[in-house]
């Protein structure tokens, strides 16, 4: 998440965006009572790859194209 958030911003507010979000876990752990669980790594990478086919979809329609995936690795 940090990484991410670096190459978009400089690394002062990475930092605190990333405190804010550990924060937020932190709070709704304390607040709810229920243990955090991970998802692990490849849960992330799979969410970021769906949202950055949506992105290039939704880029794509804003231009004027249509995208058509290749096969079932897609």
């Amino acid at each position: 998440f940090y990484r991410r958030l670096c190459s978009r911003m400089d690394k002062p507010k990475a930092n605190t965006a990333t405190a804010h979000k550990l924060a937020r876990m932190v709070y709704f752990m304390l607040t709810r009572g229920e243990a955090f669980v991970d998802q692990g790594q490849q849960r992330y990478e799979e969410l970021q790859r769906e949202r950055s086919i949506a992105a290039l979809k939704r880029r794509a329609t804003a231009l004027g194209f249509q995208i058509n995936p290749i096969g079932a690795a897609a």
